[in-house]
């Protein structure tokens, strides 16, 4: 414990009392024992805990944006959780915050999220007639899903942080509120990059009112909205954007919602996604027997439709269309050409 409580010193010498102290946490769902020889806080033992789960590895194989694209430079939500993680560091030093929350928060924001974007998202909404939202899936991951049904009991700062990260709920904590404009920030310029290699999109298509304020590449948008969250933020003594930069940004996700998001070329595959989804969630509700065993428990509590949704929800998009084949298929015709 010597290393830790050091540690945590530190925190209160180095940071500002604005910052999360992970001394000072909230607590975990279910008490631990102390760890008698630990070098790491709360919050940096709840990031590894993140990594090291299998819910983070399948987010190697789950689509950001583009379902099955051609090349190996398109971003799956492992590396928009990567960028995003970066983003939030970066703020958090700056403002002198806790890097160590900020971090955490940001490797598990999206372990909820479906195969296939958020096609999946709406195909589960259809079949459980309720939104389904990826940051309370994310949630539920880390805190019942993941250890066969124990979850990770991370601490309260890092579970709202994940659930805050978008949608109603601001996280009290200012780490928290960091990833939250983080994921802003990064989604949708790597989404840019991507429409770019996508031939969907041209750096010229961005209206110049916007480009004036952000900047006309990649590294600047991301460089000029850093910057401007710091400076403000460090001004203004809360996690804000300025006015312009702000409308400059809201003005940029419009524009990605209306010549990429909704982009035909880009949502052409999404129906034949969502008709996947929605037929094999459709079949397990009428076969239980057929969801793999770790899953069987689960249907006692959870019942048949939370069960196939959480089994659904944490496929990538290989494992879904290749159960689709296994289900649907004829074997003679189950063979990749």
């Amino acid at each position: 414990m010597e290393i830790q409580n050091l540690l945590e010193q530190r925190e209160h010498l180095q940071l500002s009392p604005k910052a999360a102290f992970s001394d000072e946490s909230r607590g975990r769902l279910y008490p631990e024992e102390a760890w008698e020889s630990d070098v790491r806080t709360a919050f940096q033992r709840d990031t590894d805990r993140i990594v090291h789960c299998k819910s983070f590895r399948r987010l190697m194989h789950k689509t950001q944006v583009f379902l099955n694209p051609e090349g190996d430079h398109y971003r799956t939500r492992m590396t928009h959780t990567i960028e995003v993680s970066r983003i939030a560091r970066t703020v958090a030093r700056a403002l002198n915050l806790n890097q160590d929350l900020a971090e955490a928060i940001a490797m598990g924001h999206d372990l909820g999220h479906t195969p296939f974007g958020h096609a999946g998202e709406g195909a589960l909404s259809d079949c459980i007639g309720a939104p389904f939202r990826h940051n309370e899936q994310s949630l539920r991951v880390v805190d019942m899903l993941e250890k066969d049904g124990k979850g990770l009991n991370l601490t309260y700062e890092v579970r709202m942080g994940i659930l805050g990260h978008t949608g109603p709920h601001i996280p009290e904590t200012m780490e928290g509120q960091i990833v939250r404009r983080s994921d802003q920030i990064a989604y949708v310029n790597h989404d840019i990059d991507d429409a770019i290699r996508a031939g969907v999109l041209d750096e010229s298509d961005i209206p110049r009112s916007i480009s004036h304020i952000l900047g006309t590449r990649h590294s600047q948008r991301i460089n000029t909205l850093t910057c401007d969250m710091i400076q403000t933020s460090m001004e203004a003594g809360q996690i804000m954007l300025s006015p312009q930069v702000d409308q400059a940004l809201a003005e940029l996700r419009a524009f990605m919602f209306e010549k990429v998001y909704r982009n035909p070329v880009v949502k052409g595959e999404e129906s034949k996604a969502k008709d996947m989804l929605k037929r094999m969630y459709e079949y397990y509700f009428e076969n239980p027997d057929a969801l793999p065993e770790d899953f069987q428990p689960q249907l006692s509590f959870d019942g048949m439709e939370r069960t196939v949704c959480d089994y659904i929800a944490g496929m990538t998009d290989n494992y879904a269309v290749d159960k689709y084949t296994q289900l649907f298929i004829p074997a003679g015709w189950n063979v990749r050409g």
